[in-house]
């Protein structure tokens, strides 16, 4: 019979991987995602894959995110050469952030050399080079939404419109056996239907299994409007306060949500600060993507964007200024007060985020906006639980800044939101909870039970049931 492997982002969020065996031989991996948060968790990088990549016939890819296709290279440089298959916009947008990972992974592992040799230990390796990375995106295949294509013998593959970010697809997997077909469905992340620019999640009413996430499985985010208004009035306060505002962003996905909202407070004489700086050279080529592929936006805000003749994701707010170089990033720390500054890392583990909190965290008159969830173990969660100073750039910076969380901007579905999905399916499917926290899992796991009487597994890692 067929084959359910539980890899990755089980009770935990990060690392996505799932791999399906069918009676008759095929393989077929779905996700491979770059563990994320605590030290040890990103340990588990370096562990050998739990299968032989050799023995793959396929990957099937959700979305473009790190922690779903964060190991892609390493795949690779382990000797798998079949197809990559994920949507046209994942395929894009897979290329600026596998290559922007393998040179972050190659400039960390010069670092760590830097400091071993001094130390007398030996040097280590790069997770993967750049040279990894782009064998791994030579092999992606293309595929539309709602397109059937067999990716491995007797295994079907069909992709939905998951809502989440650009290209982001809920995974329909059908597995012949014998004269049965087995149909797998994955959420992938499930988008919020709140979110700008982004459709709704597809709902699907078939299925034998299926895997949702539980992300946010514990509660629900804010009303938007409402979220919006809190923005607003943190942005107004820190005009009054005198100085800057920081927002570490994820380049994809909630980098140009927040490019919408700033343009709608902006079009609505709402934004009292005169400059807003996008500091990170991946948001801005994801930018380019996205006006590329905005047919692909929400009718809604698509109107909008073509009512006023805007071509472009900056069109929609005038006083943005890119600094996609080392020397304009830099220049924006002479910059004291007045100044939106987005910027990755979106859990600040590391990029151009960091040098401003090196420049602002300390200041009492700074704002820090944390539009986004904070993995455990990150800097980002530290600051959000209370921290009194963090490590930053090898140096402990005190943390005087005001610290806001919006949850509302979460670009996931929440608890109402996961639970109305589901319930779409025409009978109880067999149910498991992947990418969340166990406790937050644990409380889905309940609202389930009181809400549509379904039982809803927890699968523990490594574990493997048949479909």
């Amino acid at each position: 019979m067929a084959l359910l492997n539980f890899l990755g982002a089980i009770q935990q969020v990060t690392g996505s991987s799932y791999l399906i065996e069918s009676r008759d031989g095929a393989k077929v991996l779905l996700d491979c995602g770059m563990r994320q948060g605590r030290r040890e968790e990103q340990e588990g990088n370096r562990e050998p894959f739990a299968f032989d990549p050799l023995a793959l016939d396929a990957v099937v890819i959700s979305h473009a995110h790190i922690d779903h296709t964060g190991l892609l290279p390493k795949l690779a440089a382990a000797g798998y050469r079949g197809p990559i298959f994920a949507t046209e916009a994942t395929c894009e947008l897979m290329e600026l952030m596998l290559l922007d990972a393998a040179f972050l992974q190659e400039k960390d592992a010069e670092w760590e050399n830097k400091w071993r040799a001094r130390m007398g230990k030996p040097p280590i390796s790069p997770l993967y080079t750049t040279a990894d990375a782009e064998q791994a995106l030579s092999q992606r295949q293309a595929m539309g939404y709602a397109e059937p294509r067999e990716v491995a013998k007797g295994v079907q593959v069909t992709f939905h419109d998951a809502g989440h970010i650009l290209g982001s697809a809920i995974v329909e997997i059908a597995v012949q056996d014998h004269h049965l077909t087995r149909r797998l469905v994955f959420s992938g992340d499930l988008g919020n239907t709140c979110s700008p620019l982004m459709h709704n999640p597809s709902t699907l009413s078939r299925a034998d299994v299926v895997l949702m996430e539980s992300t946010y499985g514990d509660r629900d985010h804010r009303c938007s409007e409402d979220t919006l208004d809190e923005l607003a009035e943190i942005l107004q306060q820190a005009h009054r306060d005198g100085g800057n505002v920081l927002i570490p962003s994820f380049a994809v996905g909630r980098t140009q949500d927040l490019i919408f909202y700033l343009g709608r407070f902006y079009q609505e004489g709402r934004l009292p600060q005169q400059a807003v700086f996008l500091d990170s050279p991946m948001a801005i080529r994801a930018n380019a993507i996205y006006s590329r592929f905005h047919e692909q936006f929400d009718p809604q805000d698509k109107a909008v964007f073509q009512s006023k003749g805007f071509k472009r994701i900056e069109d929609w707010l005038p006083i943005l200024r890119c600094t996609p170089t080392p020397d304009e990033s830099m220049a924006i720390n002479r910059i004291k007060s007045g100044a939106i500054i987005i910027a990755g890392s979106g859990m600040c583990t590391g990029g151009r985020i960091s040098h401003h909190f090196k420049h602002n965290l300390w200041r009492s008159d700074c704002h820090v906006i944390f539009p986004g969830f904070q993995a455990r173990g990150t800097p980002g969660r530290a600051i959000v639980d209370g921290a009194e100073n963090i490590k930053v750039l090898h140096q402990r910076i005190a943390v005087k800044a005001k610290i806001h969380t919006l949850g509302g901007f979460s670009a996931h579905a929440g608890q109402s939101q996961l639970i109305d999905w589901v319930s779409h399916f025409d009978h109880h499917p067999e149910l498991y909870l992947v990418h969340g926290e166990l406790e937050k899992m644990q409380v889905l796991q309940q609202a389930l039970r009181e809400r549509l009487n379904w039982i809803a597994n927890i699968p523990e890692p490594g574990e493997q049931i048949a479909l």
